[in-house]
């Protein structure tokens, strides 16, 4: 029987997405591992690798459609002895059956109601028909050289097909966890912020009527900072630590770092040294680096700190993987290839995965102070505002001029309490104001 080609699921966030273009073409033989699509996800433009050996016989989405939810067939797969007869004469138990609705004949008249149709056949196991096995040739010959039996393992490809690498598994099983939670769903981003602000797209909609507006539709980027941002502001009790930090010493040391690294190449910003800070700083205060994980806390080891990057329809949150142990240098060079790949969308999902803690600087663009949503399930999120002159009082008690950062520390009550939180922000105040130890 053909194999269906699913619309894959490429982050974790996913629920639909683009079909940007074919690498393949109907009649190309493909086997395991060989790209045949670029699909955008809400992330990223990302490419899609085949999971079996055959020759495509059919596509069945076209290259540049939008909104296609994941799971739904996108292409046919034929094996060896399958036709493209056999893709008309065997339709798939997985595609979910058209609802019945009176079709209109050449003339506009509705054709007859022919009831209900056949609701679809449930996704067929392993080993199904009584000794028929769905698995793919390539998955027969692995089996067969590691002697394993096909009936006790579990597809996990189309229509609970066996391929390699649910052979592969089977050779050396991974330790599964004590107890698995059930996935969550949660309604379309649209429906939840309508129903959060208490109004219908179509009741806002109209209370706009007779003026002029432009219909903006939302991208899949959009869709899921709509869902994000509405969870994090519904279900994470915020609370907000501020501090003024005095930048004169590391603005000092900043431009002496600059004049020696400038013959390689290297010129630190003030961002470097804020991301080098906070990751030393989770590790001066390791309760603090920190994730909700729903009924427990998970507290990590290294400094994985993400950053927010702008891009065009949205933002990234990239993370620098065990930042205490990277130079500023380093911490620069990464920072930048980081947030150049963010604006071209070619990130992979593990760059911009994980991580405790994350760091939204608005003071490039002037802003003095903000508070920043946090990410789930991030524990703290710093929003950085610009460092401007202000008069302050000295040691001396002497009035003098300084340049003060004013920065908010966001944080997640569940997470971190109040003075736990305050002395993670005194830490990054101090790293900050003596910029020379960040480096001993």
């Amino acid at each position: 029987m053909p194999t269906e080609i699913l619309m894959p699921a490429l982050s974790p966030t996913m629920e639909e997405g683009t079909l940007a273009k074919w690498l393949v073409k109907e009649g190309d033989t493909v086997a395991s591992g060989d790209l045949i699509a670029e699909i955008e996800t809400d992330k990223a433009t990302m490419e899609f690798e085949a999971v079996d050996d055959g020759r495509i016989g059919k596509l069945l989405v076209a290259a540049g459609t939008e909104g296609v939810k994941v799971n739904t067939p996108i292409a046919i797969l034929l094996e060896d002895g399958e036709s493209e007869d056999d893709i008309d004469n065997n339709a798939s138990p997985s595609k979910p059956a058209p609802e019945a609705a009176p079709a209109a004949d050449a003339g506009g008249k509705a054709a007859p109601d022919r009831g209900p149709a056949p609701a679809a056949a449930p996704p067929a196991p392993g080993a199904t028909d009584g000794q028929r096995i769905f698995a793919s040739p390539l998955a027969r010959r692995i089996a067969a050289e590691k002697g394993l039996d096909l009936t006790a393992i579990a597809g996990s490809g189309p229509r609970g097909r066996i391929v390699k690498a649910d052979v592969e598994a089977a050779t050396a099983p991974a330790a599964k966890p004590a107890t698995a939670e059930a996935p969550q769903t949660s309604a379309p981003p649209q429906a939840a912020a309508a129903q959060a602000a208490g109004l219908s797209p179509d009741a806002v909609a109209r209370m706009y009527e007779g003026r002029a507006y432009e219909v903006v539709p939302l991208d899949g980027m959009r869709k899921t900072i709509a869902a994000r941002l509405t969870e994090a502001k519904q279900t994470i009790p915020h609370f907000y630590l501020r501090r003024d930090i005095r930048l004169d010493a590391l603005l000092d040391f900043r431009s002496t770092l600059n004049a020696q690294l400038g013959p390689r190449g290297v010129k630190l910003s003030v961002n470097d040294f804020i991301i080098k800070a906070c990751a030393l700083a989770l590790q001066q205060v390791p309760r603090a680096n920190a994730v909700w994980a729903g009924d427990r806390i998970l507290q990590l080891k290294p400094s994985d700190v993400a950053v927010a990057v702008a891009i065009e329809g949205g933002l990234f949150t990239p993370v620098l993987k065990d930042a205490e142990t990277k130079s500023l240098s380093q911490l620069s060079k990464e920072m930048k290839d980081l947030a150049t790949r963010a604006r071209d969308r070619k990130l992979a999902p593990q760059e911009y995965q994980g991580g405790s803690f994350a760091i939204s600087n608005l003071g490039m663009f002037g802003i003095d102070n903000f508070d920043a949503v946090i990410n789930p399930p991030h524990g703290a999120i710093l929003a950085v505002g610009a460092g401007v002159k202000k008069p302050v009082v000295n040691e001396a008690g002497e009035i003098e001029v300084a340049t003060v950062m004013s920065v908010t520390l966001s944080v997640d009550h569940r997470v971190i309490d109040g003075a736990l939180g305050a002395e993670l922000l005194q830490a990054i105040r101090d790293n900050l104001e003596n910029p020379l130890a960040m480096l001993a």
